[in-house]
């Protein structure tokens, strides 16, 4: 069922789209006097005390914000896979649910989800080859890497069914890695997935080479194309250009801060940075067509709850409709806000995962009993 901002229950339509992003809360209450007559009011005053001072604390929390995952220079854990570091974090217990960040992103990214899931969840976070904390392997990149990455984790980490929550990038990463574990899955999660539908992709003739291209203009145009991506890398790893790029693509900015803009900058600065920045460009980027969204959603059998920011410049709202549309067990929420809803709007998406979760959850009881 599609589910827009305005049909939230009340306790989820905050007022937060503001130039402060952090709800805002209003106790209200009124004073009466209380005629100490004998001892049993003095306990009522003593008990009435201690119920607005909680209250009171609890609403200076809820201004505060939502509990923010601590930032680690060093990374938390770190697991080795095919020879390779693969950084992630791991907090609580209960049903497991793996977070997958997006292009350039981190399991910091998570950082709002993280400490509010694990009050109910075993929520691991983990950073895909080539990006974050994990190593910046100098190969041939490919959506099934990725695929094959968190297929293994699952197995050897997490180690029982899990539900795959994903964003851009981790979206499609979390669709073909569910895809291949089929009942180790229990649920999608999808917020502004990356992939196209077949038909909006348009298939290049492939023209047999002659000496001519493969001797001399391809190398040639190898050479132009790191030339002119090694300064974009250098100019996409600048502070102040990873702040305006997020800013774009938030629609309100308040969480663009130091803590998203250092997780981004720090894996920039690793040595293979630059050559895997490259090959993602100019190959993996270039080849998103050899898989397509309606094949895999063609090989999923599990629910899945599409979060969307409706206002999203790069990742248009047309596209979770659709797939709404093909995928018959689907539950779309949508927020209007850009492309990152899990750190522009932590509360709600919060929410709205807990709901879906503990749906999921009830029904592999009622399925167990």
């Amino acid at each position: 069922m599609s589910t827009s901002f305005a049909s939230l229950p009340k306790s989820l339509n905050l007022d937060i789209f503001e130039r402060n992003r952090v709800p805002r809360f209003c106790y209200q209450g009124s004073r009466r006097g209380l005629k100490r007559r004998d001892f049993a009011f003095k306990g009522i005053v003593t008990a009435g005390a201690t119920m607005v001072a909680t209250t009171a604390v609890a609403e200076t929390e809820k201004v505060q914000g939502p509990a923010k995952l601590e930032y680690k220079p060093e990374g938390y854990n770190y697991w080795t896979w095919k020879d390779w570091k693969i950084h992630y974090v791991v907090e609580g217990e209960g049903l497991p649910v793996v977070l997958i960040h997006g292009f350039g992103a981190s399991a910091f990214h998570w950082r709002y989800n993280i400490p509010e899931l694990s009050k109910k969840y075993k929520v691991y976070a983990v950073d895909l080859l080539g990006f974050g904390w994990s190593e910046k392997a100098i190969i041939e990149y490919d959506a099934l890497v990725w695929r094959d990455q968190i297929v293994d984790f699952v197995k050897e980490i997490v180690k029982e069914p899990a539900v795959l929550v994903g964003n851009s990038l981790g979206g499609f990463t979390a669709l073909v890695a569910a895809a291949a574990l089929q009942d180790e899955v229990k649920g999608v999660v999808l917020l502004n997935t990356a992939g196209q539908f077949g038909d909006t992709i348009v298939e290049k003739t492939e023209l047999e080479e002659n000496a001519l291209q493969k001797l001399i203009l391809n190398p040639l145009k190898e050479l132009f194309q790191r030339i002119v991506l090694g300064f974009l890398f250098w100019q996409a790893k600048q502070p102040a250009r990873i702040e305006s790029i997020l800013k774009s693509v938030y629609i309100n900015s308040a969480n663009v801060d130091n803590y998203l803009i250092e997780s981004i900058t720090r894996p920039a600065a690793d040595p293979n940075a630059g050559e895997v920045y490259y090959r993602l460009m100019s190959r993996f980027m270039s080849n998103q067509r050899k898989y397509t969204l309606d094949s895999v959603l063609s090989q999923l059998h599990c629910p899945l709850l599409l979060i969307w920011g409706d206002k999203d410049p790069w990742v248009g709202a047309g596209k979770a409709h659709r797939i709404k549309e093909f995928y018959g067990d689907t539950r779309l929420v949508s927020f209007p806000v850009g492309h990152c809803p899990h750190d522009e709007v932590p509360e709600l998406v919060n929410a709205a995962l807990v709901d879906w979760l503990s749906g999921l959850s009830h029904t592999a009881s009622f399925e167990s009993s």
